[in-house]
């Protein structure tokens, strides 16, 4: 099993090193869907749907809804849908963030979700993202970017000029002092030195360069770690690792011709609140929902009943116990590394999980001989949350959140446990299958 285990998260680190930004994320899983044979739809063209043929839909490329037809009705067999996201807490490039300060070219940053911002500090960091550009026949175009060599540094400041750090921990002021180092400075203006990098990458004319979303990300590859090589670490396990076990679930031979209609479904988003279109709080999964329904000439009635009948699983990652720090941490409820998946559960409903849910996926991981574990928040911290309860609101399917136990949650270099990811890929198999 271990040698099994390592061979997986060993495509997963190859997965997340391929995947800098959401953007690539998407256009890693695509790489993988073609290679099964999946059928690419596009949400402005009509759908026509064969039984046990694979489908999936991009909206804004860094979203995608996966989902495999049934041999069975959907209002007897329902949907077994799988929710993840794509993106990671990070810095992003802001608009006219490229300026000189002293002999210095550096690039101003907006922060995008809640990363651990002391971790940015002296790493090897590039860019990755997507450019707007307009073509030869002016119409607008996007094109991937990543630059793959270390381009940005954000240098520490050293202990003798700030005495206090290790009393009082590293920060950073948000506006004055996250801007990253690009370059010495010269003649050249600030932003038409930037685009001229943007130019050599892209190899498109500036003026046709219009807008661009670029993402500040770890050049460090992922590696195994540990006495037994027992873990493994990373940038965005939170929450590649997810998508990565859902998809390797999803794509097992023996998930070919599935009763219920499998979907899994991986947004954006989801660490700035899901509240956009591409989001888990918008209309994506529910709008995927009724065309498959309406491909199958269900009527609303009917379709209602589909959804009374499916079970949606939020995969994310959870907070393993970590030792140095036993007082952050429920006293009952500590969760282990290489000990199984995690099943969510959060009284404010912060976490999807209910009783019926979470004992519909325990059923899962006993099929699946996966042990399992059970995590409540410590009372005197604020939880976080995942698309968990939005994505059941919006879509009115009953849902259970779980994950995997990990260390440093949205620190740029994150770990986790080899068996546990195996372990999240066996259960999940088994809810597909089941």
């Amino acid at each position: 099993m271990l040698k099994t285990a390592h061979e997986q998260v060993a495509n997963l680190l190859k997965f997340i090193d391929a995947s800098p930004s959401p953007y690539h994320a998407v256009k890693s899983v695509e790489k993988q869907l073609l290679a099964h044979d999946f059928k690419r739809l596009s949400e402005s063209k009509p759908w026509t749907l064969e039984k046990n043929q694979g489908y999936y839909v991009v909206r804004d490329q860094s979203s995608i809804i996966i989902f495999r037809t049934g041999h069975q009705p959907l209002s007897e067999a329902g949907y077994k849908i799988i929710g993840a996201h794509t993106d990671s807490p990070s810095l992003k490039i802001t608009p006219n963030g490229a300026h000189n300060e002293g002999d210095y070219l550096r690039l101003g940053v907006e922060i995008y979700g809640s990363p651990i911002l002391a971790t940015f500090s002296d790493r090897e960091l590039s860019l990755a993202g997507r450019v707007s550009y307009k073509n030869n026949q002016g119409k607008i175009k996007t094109k991937l970017v990543h630059f793959k060599d270390p381009l940005l540094r954000l240098p520490n400041l050293a202990i003798h000029l700030n005495r206090q750090v290790n009393e009082q921990g590293l920060k950073f002021h948000t506006q004055k002092e996250l801007s990253l180092l690009l370059a010495c400075a010269n003649e050249q203006l600030p932003q038409q030195r930037f685009s001229q990098l943007l130019e050599q990458e892209t190899k498109l004319k500036q003026t046709q360069i219009l807008s661009w979303e670029l993402t500040v990300y770890d050049t460090q590859k992922g590696s195994f770690w540990g006495a037994d090589q027992e873990f493994y670490a990373n940038s965005q396990l939170d929450n590649l690792a997810s998508c990565h076990a859902v998809l390797k679930a999803l794509l097992h031979k023996k998930n070919r011709r599935p009763a219920s209609a499998l979907v899994c479904a991986f947004f954006d988003h989801e660490e700035i609140g899901s509240e956009s279109y591409k989001g888990a709080d918008g209309n994506f999964l529910n709008a995927v929902l009724e065309r498959i329904s309406a491909s199958a000439k269900q009527t609303h009635e009917a379709y209602q009943r589909s959804l009374a009948q499916s079970l949606m699983v939020s995969v994310d990652m959870a907070h393993a116990y970590h030792p140095n720090f036993p007082n952050a941490y429920e006293t009952n409820h500590r969760v282990m590394m290489n000990k199984g998946v995690v099943i969510k559960i959060n009284a404010n409903h912060r976490y999807s999980s209910e009783s019926i849910s979470e004992a519909r996926f325990i059923h899962y991981c006993q099929q699946a001989n996966v042990p399992y574990q059970r995590y409540s928040h410590c009372s005197d911290i604020p939880c976080g949350s995942t698309i968990g309860p939005m994505s059941a609101a919006n879509v009115g399917i009953r849902t259970v959140d779980v994950g995997n136990p990990m260390w440093a949650m949205h620190s740029i270099r994150e770990s986790a446990g080899v068996l546990d990811h195996h372990y999240m890929i066996k259960v999940l198999q088994a809810f597909f299958r089941g």
